[in-house]
């Protein structure tokens, strides 16, 4: 009997894992969906009342501006004693309600197992409505955000879920708090997809998507019919000048990106060397968000009618200024603080500030073009979310001819911020948590490579008829290095069991065993768990995790099963070798020929000589005759028997030439073969055998391929270049 080990059949495999699971989730997505536009609505609500307490003393839900307020110098005080309050539910009701949401909810998916306290549903939106209303500088979408996914939570967390199907409830619930406060749909699972579920699988994207879906349409009948931000549509041909000029509007949009991220954690970092307790830095932040208010007005609040007005009409210099300026410096104070707020709205009304300073001096277009272009630009490229920030500003203003000067601006900004920070906004505040994440997505090497691949074929078996007795004999005559498992087999070459180290020493000293003349046969290891050649590595990975075993046999699909091999861990890391010969190696595929007028072809005389052209060499070409083996027939395997007097090693980069020592890493052995290996060339050891496809210059410790820096002399051995398939 063999233990399958639940086995991945080659037939059964697919492009995707998802289950029927996915439909339970789903529905109970769409549920989140409908929950979420009510807690949206309720959000904007109570940032409106407390708005028209804060700043106008009277009764009402309707979102109005602070700026139109009558306090005068009164008016300073107000965010001040918003902060206060938020400082003291964050210090007697949960510190998690600080900050601006998003991070929150991403340190909620990777080291709480998409768990939020329950109290949070509540503290979080009634908290960052006071931190609004009061004046701060926020939006509502990072609060939402992290509400959402509260409720998600929540519910996740009644049901009897995995912490997979907890993260997608929770991130659902997120992207339906936001598309239901912003009528992006759209946007609002793309920012999930970029930012909060960390995997691109239809388990999690359809239940997202489908919360998200249902959120912007129970919107409509809760709070109206979007865009947000209505638009007259820009001309559907934009000019060259105007393209151009998008590549330096996401340049500038890129650098303002850094220096707003670099502003935030500057002032938060010198919150932190204050020597007064955290409860009081809000109350700080508040004091200079009430200066900032008094000198520009505009720049209180949640900001939607400036917004409007910066994509609508033009405004004078001081107005845009302003907006830049003064937003920014009580943003990121305010930020830094530890207060409670979002962050996608203040950074539409800096990014359509700076985009309206440049509409001074850049192309004239239609109004409001420089404006939205560069609102886009900072925003995917402060979030580092390029998507979301082009599908963003088009649902925010149903303007889809912004779509191609959208995508110029915003990939730059992109590219700017990526090869300039390390972190983003949203990210950084995790990373000084002490954890890691990251925001690459990449097929994973093991998902696309086989058992039959990596497998050891030149394995030690024994017979099962050995007696125990003779076991030491038979282990040393057939010993393999780097061999741990020693699989028994009858005499048809067909798996009975297995022996590991331990039972071998435990079998050669047990006198008493020896003495009853038992078979192997007897005392091998029944039901050994395996694996199968045309198994993916992820699937034999997953098997090693749940046996908590580190190598198996590899069999035939038959009953019973024929033995082929052993894969282990230190088989399966030959797998990372494709990932990284893809990362680092560079070479020329098609070669370059000179063509000269007079019809001679000059070659390429620093590239590498192909396989028959006599290579550079100390000796005279009487003497050797040096070649490389650029053919890649001649790494099959066959070819070996290399020493000092026969090849030698060229380094690439400082051109010195050694003579041919290598040993194997693993056994010390000097019988080595060139031989490929998942595409990589490379040299092998017949004994263990381990490869080495990297060889470090011992003059200048330069590492390179190993088949750019081999050569041999042909004079002395003998390299056939066919194929051993």
């Amino acid at each position: 009997m063999v233990n399958r080990g639940k086995p991945s059949n080659h037939s059964e495999l697919g492009d995707f894992t998802a289950n029927r699971r996915v439909i339970f989730l789903s529905v109970m997505a769409i549920g989140i969906g409908v929950l979420s536009a009510f807690v949206a609505l309720g959000l904007l609500r109570l940032i409106g009342l407390f708005t028209n307490l804060f700043f106008f003393q009277r009764w009402s839900t309707a979102l109005v501006s602070p700026a139109s307020n009558r306090l005068g110098l009164f008016e300073v005080a107000v965010p001040v004693v918003g902060a206060m309050i938020v400082g003291l539910m964050a210090r007697y009701g949960s510190e998690r309600i600080r900050g601006h949401g998003i991070p929150e909810a991403i340190e909620a998916i990777l080291i709480q197992g998409s768990r939020v306290e329950p109290r949070l549903a509540i503290l979080k939106p009634l908290s960052s409505a006071i931190s609004i209303g009061s004046g701060g500088p926020f939006g509502a979408e990072g609060p939402i955000i992290m509400t959402g996914g509260a409720f998600g939570s929540l519910l996740a967390q009644l049901l009897h879920l995995s912490s997979a199907e907890r993260k997608t409830l929770l991130v659902a619930g997120a992207a339906a708090g936001m598309s239901a406060t912003f009528a992006s749909p759209l946007a609002a699972a793309l920012l999930a997809v970029e930012l909060l579920l960390f995997e691109w699988q239809p388990r999690s994207f359809v239940p997202v998507a489908l919360a998200s879906a249902v959120a912007a349409a129970v919107r409509r009948y809760l709070i109206g019919l979007g865009p947000l931000f209505p638009l007259s549509s820009q001309p559907l041909a934009i000019g060259d000048k105007a393209l151009v000029a998008c590549l330096l509007v996401g340049l500038m949009a890129g650098v303002l990106s850094l220096l707003l991220t670099a502003s935030v954690y500057a002032a938060e970092d010198a919150f932190r060397k204050l020597p007064v307790h955290w409860l009081w830095w809000p109350a700080l932040g508040g004091l200079v968000v009430g200066l900032g208010g008094l000198a520009f007005p505009q720049a209180l609040g949640v900001g939607y009618d400036v917004i409007a007005d910066l994509i609508g009409r033009s405004l004078p210099l001081r107005m845009l200024l302003g907006v830049l300026l003064i937003k920014w410096i009580i943003w990121a104070v305010s930020l830094g603080s530890g207060t409670s707020g979002g962050v996608l709205a203040p950074l539409l009304m800096m990014g359509g500030a700076l985009g309206g300073l440049e509409a001074l001096f850049l192309p004239h277009e239609t109004m409001g073009f420089w404006p939205l272009i560069s609102m886009g630009a900072v925003l995917g490229g402060t979030m580092r979310s390029p998507f979301t920030g082009v599908v963003f500003v088009l649902e925010l203003t149903h303007d889809i001819n912004a779509l191609l000067p959208l995508l110029l601006a915003v990939t730059v900004a992109h590219c700017f911020t990526v090869l300039t920070m390390r972190r983003s906004i949203l990210t950084e505040k995790v990373s000084r948590r002490g954890y890691h994440l990251s925001r690459e997505y990449a097929v994973d090497p093991l998902e696309v490579l086989f058992v039959r691949e990596v497998m050891r074929t030149k394995v030690a078996a024994l017979p099962a008829s050995t007696p125990v007795n003779e076991l030491s004999v038979a282990i040393s005559s057939t010993r393999r290095a780097n061999q741990r498992l020693y699989p028994v087999v009858d005499d048809e070459a067909q798996l009975v069991g297995l022996l590991t180290e331990e039972d071998v020493r435990k079998y050669s000293s047990d006198q008493e065993l020896q003495s009853r003349h038992l078979k192997l046969a007897e005392v091998v290891r029944p039901d050994p768990v395996v694996a199968y050649p045309d198994e993916p590595l992820t699937a034999v990975v997953n098997r090693m995790a749940e046996s908590g075993l580190s190598g198996f046999p590899v069999v035939e699909r038959s009953n019973p099963p024929k033995l082929l091999g052993l894969v282990s861990l230190r088989d399966l890391l030959k797998a990372r070798v494709r990932r990284l010969e893809e990362e680092h190696r560079r070479e020329r595929v098609l070669p370059i020929r000179i063509v000269l007028p007079w019809g001679r072809v000059a070659r390429r005389t620093s590239s590498p000589e192909p396989e028959g052209v006599q290579a550079p060499a100390s000796e005279p070409a009487s003497e050797a005759k040096w070649r490389q083996a650029k053919n890649p027939a001649c790494w099959n395997g066959a070819n070996g028997g290399f020493g000092a007097a026969n090849a030698k090693m060229v380094c690439a980069a400082c051109g010195e030439e050694f003579p041919f020592a290598l040993k194997c890493e693993t056994c010390g052995g000097t019988d080595l073969v060139l031989d490929t290996v998942m595409g990589a060339r490379g040299i092998f050891c017949r004994v263990c055998p381990e490869g080495q496809w990297h060889w470090d210059c011992p003059k200048c410790g330069q590492r390179q391929d190993f088949a750019a820096s081999f050569f041999y002399n042909e004079k002395a051995v003998r390299v056939s270049c066919h194929s051993t398939a």
